[in-house]
């Protein structure tokens, strides 16, 4: 039998477990730490100092929080209530402070024992728990606390100085007893296995694994706290950039069927039909993808650009030059109402030249067809053949393209529009139906920060159109606080009725429907009115609608739209708002992706904190659209002072999705954004912060693509590999095998 390595060995197993049962269970289940390595690699979020206590002026609402205080002052409360009638019933409260300012700690019943007797005005302790305001204060009610008892051998400064690490935790598990069972397993941490060649580690000054797993869980100074982060960045950033530098090589060595444009084909009549000239950007980006197209191994492309920046237009002339060289192009898109949306503005755009073998077709035109799953059987029937004869050049379709009954007479080029809604199994399919795999354009309007697209799209080459054509007007955004001045909420609805009296449309989106059911557990229980101020739902489609029509937008024609709708539903609704038979659309996100109606300048966003600064902006990127300048007013009821009332200031003052996106991913966690290529609880980014980290993420780049370059099959660096086979998980590998 193999012996497993000691960081290989599962935190649970039926015979001996590393931690107790319980512990276990709760790392697997609540923080996806399965082995002893996992567990290693569960870092300190930060630490603390015992002289140097905690911001609790800077507390998040509704997080679960480790603080470490000194208890100011501690007091006992009777009251009576239903359950001790005569007066019996206890509170304790007990008021710590670290000097930044205070929180009050609740504790009720026979919970008030213990700390009663522990939580002594001067005592210094860890206080776990979930933030929560009463009486419009800041409080932890019932929290966990581990008292801090300088050991008696221990002289004061050092008890004072010493560093405690506070980990990522939950309220199964407090950070203090994560520590625990790091300690418990940190002996093994010596025998973890050198993923870095020698030469890159020695060369960098970096100090080796085992060293800095000892010196992140447990530092004696700061200076260790700086020695192990910058060794475990270089970890994560080297072998993930390994593992997209080996799948750019296997992809280089692929073979595909170079695709050159005829010199007096359907491009050149295409381009001569346009009634205007495609900006610099436009002109750049084509000229890339095309030297692209010319070349022996597929094309791997992201085009990424701001709404209505002409990712299409672009993406049409690569899917006429394939069909000029002889082959067929396919655009994969999201949605029916995407992919119909596509399909009319390509024919519209193409003229004759999309009526190939039609009476009144030009003599270099070619079949563009459409390809869903609510087409009718005859009209399948008539799409698929055009694709099996090759009559039709151009497929335009959603995931019904993927089906095993298309069969395409010489797929060229793939188009993903949309990247981020596309499963990577079906862009995978798609590419199968190729004799010998296609070339694969890949599009996103949501801005993606250079250092993101090089760790999460690494495989892909990418083109940036960042340009808006010429015509696109400029929307001014501004942000409405609602509870600060109501006043400016109703000089929002005035400002709309302005523009439909101008003849103009407007959106107003929120975060909801409302015809949700109320779950009765959550209406049971009782909530002070500040809990209600701090809480009340998020504002919906039907509520708001209604109050509209019968107040501030009385006499206007509103309309609502949401995903639970019927789609014929639907369908008639954007009709009517497209042909400008509705003055109001009152809207969840559906309207977020492809819909595009030039006549709606105003768009009021309610709860605007709710949504994320990508969302917010794709939103504001439906008005404007025409030759009229757009208004997008972002209202909400939070603070001025608070971080989402910052988020939604950086979206007013700028249009650059660019910088929005890096403001976004500076306030989230990368986890989010990273999403499906960071997918696993073992294999997201851990240390690395894709926007601080720009720097070591383009060396490791450098450096993995050097490695690969001498040594693709890793046969020289059996650490390395084995470093790669934890990384990559077999979802992982698929997720980079399907790139």
């Amino acid at each position: 039998m193999d012996l497993v390595p000691a960081l290989e060995e599962p935190l649970r197993q039926p015979l001996k477990s590393v931690l107790g049962p319980a512990t276990a269970k709760v790392m697997a289940e609540h923080l996806g730490l399965l082995t002893v390595g996992d567990l290693l690699h569960h870092y300190p979020r930060r630490y603390e100092e015992r002289g140097q206590l905690t911001h609790l002026a800077d507390l998040p609402m509704d997080e679960h929080v480790t603080v470490v205080a000194q208890v100011a002052d501690a007091r006992l409360h009777t009251f009576a209530s239903a359950k001790a009638p005569r007066g019996k019933g206890q509170r304790l409260e007990v008021t710590i402070t670290d000097g930044s300012g205070r929180l009050q700690l609740v504790f009720f019943g026979a919970g008030v024992h213990k700390p009663h007797k522990e939580l002594l005005p001067g005592t210094r302790a860890m206080f776990a728990g979930k933030v929560s305001v009463f009486n419009r204060r800041l409080q932890l009610a019932h929290p966990a606390y581990e008292l801090l008892r300088g050991d008696p051998e221990e002289s004061v400064e050092t008890w004072a100085g010493a560093l405690i690490p506070i980990y990522p935790a939950t309220a199964k598990l407090e950070s203090w007893k994560i520590g625990k069972a790091i300690q418990t397993v940190l002996p093994t941490a010596r025998e973890a296995v050198e993923p870095l060649p020698e030469s890159l580690r020695e060369g960098r000054g970096l100090v080796p694994l085992p060293e800095a797993l000892l010196k992140i869980h447990r530092p004696q100074t700061k200076a260790d706290i700086e020695d192990a982060r910058s060794r475990l960045k270089w970890d994560e950033a080297f072998v993930l950039q390994v593992a997209l530098a080996r799948r750019r090589h296997a992809d280089a060595q692929l073979p595909a069927v170079p695709r050159r444009p005829a010199p007096d084909g359907l491009l050149t009549a295409f381009d001569a039909r346009l009634p205007f000239t495609l900006t610099d950007g436009q002109q750049r980006v084509s000229r890339e993808i095309f030297d692209d197209l010319a070349t022996s191994h597929p094309m791997h492309r992201l085009l990424q650009g701001e709404v209505g920046s002409g990712k299409t237009m672009v993406a049409l002339r690569a899917m006429l030059a394939v069909v000029d060289a002889g082959g067929q192009a396919a655009l994969l898109a999201p949605t029916e109402v995407l992919a119909q949306q596509h399909h009319r503005s390509i024919v519209e755009m193409m003229g004759e030249l999309a009526e190939g073998g039609m009476l009144g077709g030009a003599e270099q035109a070619t079949k563009v067809v459409l390809l869903t799953g609510s087409m009718g059987a005859a009209a399948r029937r008539h799409a698929l053949l055009d694709l099996t004869t090759g009559e039709a050049g151009i497929v335009i379709g959603t995931h019904a393209l993927i089906e095993d009954k298309v069969q395409f007479h010489d797929l060229g080029l793939v188009v993903v529009d949309e990247q981020h809604r596309f499963g990577v199994e079906q862009r995978d399919a798609l590419r199968g139906k190729g004799k010998q795999p296609p070339h694969l354009l890949v599009m996103t309007a949501t801005p993606i920060p250079r250092t993101v697209a090089m760790t999460v799209f690494g495989d892909l080459e990418t083109s940036v159109l960042d340009q808006l054509p010429a015509g696109r007007s400029p929307i001014a955004s501004h942000v409405v606080p609602a509870a600060d001045k109501p006043h400016f909420l109703s000089r929002a609805w005035e400002r709309v009725r302005e523009e439909v009296e101008n003849g103009h449309q407007a959106y107003v989106v929120c975060p909801r429907i409302g015809d949700e059911e109320d779950d009765p557990k959550k209406s049971a229980q009782k909530k002070s009115p500040e809990d209600e101020a701090e809480k009340r739902p998020p504002l919906a489609v039907l509520d708001v609608a209604d109050q509209l029509t019968k107040g501030p937008l009385k006499g206007l024609r509103v309309e609502v739209l949401h995903g639970r709708m019927h789609p014929d539903d639907k369908d008639a609704v954007m009709r009517r708002f497209a042909a400008g038979e509705t003055h109001v659309l009152v809207a969840t996100t559906v309207i977020e992706v492809g819909v595009n109606v030039p006549n709606a300048t105003a768009m009021v966003i309610m709860d605007a904190d709710r949504f994320g600064v990508s969302q917010l902006h794709q939103l504001r990127g439906r008005v404007g659209r025409g030759s009229a300048p757009g208004l997008c007013l972002l209202v909400t009821e939070m603070p001025e002072a608070s971080p989402a009332r910052q988020r939604l200031g950086a979206v007013a003052s700028t249009l650059d999705g660019f910088e929005l996106s890096r403001i976004d991913l500076e306030q989230r966690r990368e986890g989010d954004v990273l999403g499906q290529a960071q997918s696993g609880a073992r294999t997201s980014l851990r240390m690395l912060a894709v926007i601080e980290d720009e720097e070591i993420i383009a060396e490791a780049r450098e450096e993995a693509t050097a490695v690969v370059a001498n040594d693709p099959e890793l046969t020289h660096l059996p650490a390395l590999r084995t470093a790669l086979d934890a990384l990559l998980d077999e979802e992982r590998e698929q997720y980079l095998e399907k790139g």
